[in-house]
């Protein structure tokens, strides 16, 4: 289950990258404005940043280099949000720089799983091992009852206690 969700939830911050890349790729001019007011970077670099955020999202989908990748992505985002997000007393770019940051922390979660694939049979043949540990742990655990058992069956009776006038 653990590889499924962190499959699901790689496509899923890469699907939020294709899409701002996206934007930047249909607009650019908007993208160059705001870059041209709001940080150092030239606004001409807007269609690079765009074409940037969908090929690094489409490789982050497709589970290519997703190490590469996540560590791209985070050193970007951590950019992006010191530059265009660092006026924290605006509620608007508080919000902003919050969902960054937990961008951010996403995208190491990827980093902590890189290269998880996400082939059924792989899946399978791990449930099948799973399945096998859990009965030999059982047969195990019914063979050390069984022998308890009969140790307890084949011992001799306790002697009954003496009693203070008895002799032996």
């Amino acid at each position: 289950m653990a590889t499924l969700a962190a499959i699901v939830g790689r496509i899923l911050i890469a699907i939020l990258f294709i899409l701002s890349g996206a934007g930047k790729i249909f607009d650019p001019d908007a993208t160059a404005q705001l870059m041209n007011a709001q940080s150092p970077f030239p606004g001409n670099w807007a269609l690079g940043v765009g074409i940037f955020e969908v090929v690094a999202g489409l490789v982050l989908a497709l589970g290519f280099a997703t190490r590469l990748v996540s560590i791209l992505l985070i050193g970007f985002t951590a950019l992006a949000t010191l530059f265009f997000h660092r006026q924290v007393t605006d509620p608007m770019q508080a919000a902003m720089a919050l969902k960054n940051l937990a961008l951010i922390g996403g995208l190491l979660m990827v980093f902590a799983y890189g290269q998880v694939r996400g082939k059924l049979g792989t899946w399978r043949e791990r449930d099948r091992a799973n399945d096998a540990e859990l009965r030999a742990a059982r047969a195990e655990g019914r063979a050390e009852g069984s022998e308890a058992v009969a140790e307890t069956t084949t011992r001799a009776p306790a002697r009954a206690p003496e009693r203070p006038g008895d002799r032996v």
